[in-house]
């Protein structure tokens, strides 16, 4: 199987969204492979589906987005590493569950790769680091193509976690790479221990990557 990385950088939330769908439906339609986008996001919070609004605290002046995935409010923001995965899921079993366990065990390994012990919360959606979330996870699934995805934190500015209760956990604490390793990490240096981890994981053999 073959993996398309499109690496978008710095991208309009709304923008990518856009690009989330077209694709979507191409690779429903069978015109284009899976596809693995990356980016980060300007400041900004999005709602899950079924997200409570009561749990965006105090959203100042950034925007928020109510969007078709699964979990509730999150923050994304400069030093957050997105992915949204275009993958049809025929070819993976068509199981949604395991498919969130997937999206965790890459980012586990990934952060293992830097040292960082992570792990899955029982019952949770996501990757911990003791008692600390250090990714997220919202995805959501039409006519069996995935969309939405994984939000690690790298070196973002964790005090907007401060204005939401995020994914609706009371209490939750977050953090990032470069907090737990004490030293900046950049963004564009994990991105392809990202594609390396997800495409061994998912079993692609082939990867080509795109800047857009």
């Amino acid at each position: 199987m073959l993996l398309h990385c499109i690496d978008l950088s710095l991208i309009e939330y709304q923008q990518a969204l856009q690009l989330q769908e077209e694709l979507l439906m191409q690779r429903y339609r069978g015109e284009c492979e899976d596809t693995l986008l990356l980016l980060e996001h300007p400041s900004v919070f999005t709602l899950g589906r079924g997200g409570n609004a009561n749990n965006l605290l105090t959203p100042h002046d950034l925007p928020v987005h109510r969007v078709g995935r699964g979990g509730d409010v999150t923050y994304h923001g400069p030093g957050q590493l997105v992915g949204y995965p275009i993958v049809h899921l025929g070819a993976h079993g068509r199981d949604v569950h395991a498919y969130l366990r997937g999206l965790e065990a890459v980012l586990i390994q990934v952060l293992s790769q830097y040292d960082i012990v992570a792990h899955r919360a029982q019952g949770l959606t996501g990757v911990w680091v003791g008692n600390e979330k250090i990714a997220s996870i919202g995805v959501g699934v039409r006519h069996w193509v995935t969309y939405h995805g994984f939000a690690l934190n790298v070196e973002p500015e964790l005090s907007y976690f401060s204005d939401i209760i995020p994914c609706g956990l009371v209490d939750v604490q977050m953090t990032s790479m470069a907090s737990l390793l004490a030293r900046p990490v950049a963004v564009d240096t994990v991105k392809p221990v990202i594609v390396e981890a997800f495409a061994r994981y998912f079993g692609y053999k082939d990867i080509v990557w795109q800047n857009l």
